[in-house]
């Protein structure tokens, strides 16, 4: 018998710590499109902004609201409702990538870029 089964990784951070990490990353990647990291953040980036952003897809009234209050920033949100859904629109699922880019020299940590999916992201790594 499983008690208490966690999900996610702890990432070494205290639970507000985590949530405030991962809102941090959810923010940067909707704004740049990438995002490089480690790869045990990346992960569980890709977990949480998927979940995020097929929730944010519904978009009624209060989907936008608590999506509002997620992200904390109303061009940051405003800017993944308008601009970046549409390109998403098709899609059900996997709305980002994860490109592994080795190890990091400093402390050996794997690095990962993180990527949205969409036409004007394709483009612009071609």
């Amino acid at each position: 018998m499983k008690h208490r089964i966690k999900k996610g990784r702890k990432l070494n951070r205290s639970l507000d710590h985590r949530r405030a990490l991962l809102r941090n990353l959810f923010t940067s990647l909707i704004m740049n499109g990438k995002l490089t990291t480690t790869l045990a953040k990346a992960k569980e980036l890709k977990s949480f902004s998927d979940r995020n952003i097929s929730r944010a897809k519904e978009a009624n009234l209060s989907r936008r609201r608590k999506f509002f209050s997620l992200v904390g920033k109303k061009e940051v949100a405003q800017k993944l409702l308008d601009e970046t859904l549409t390109d998403l629109k098709d899609r059900n699922f996997g709305f980002t990538r994860i490109i592994k880019l080795g190890r990091r020299l400093s402390d050996g940590a794997e690095r990962a870029r993180v990527e949205l999916i969409g036409e004007k992201n394709e483009d612009k790594n071609s």
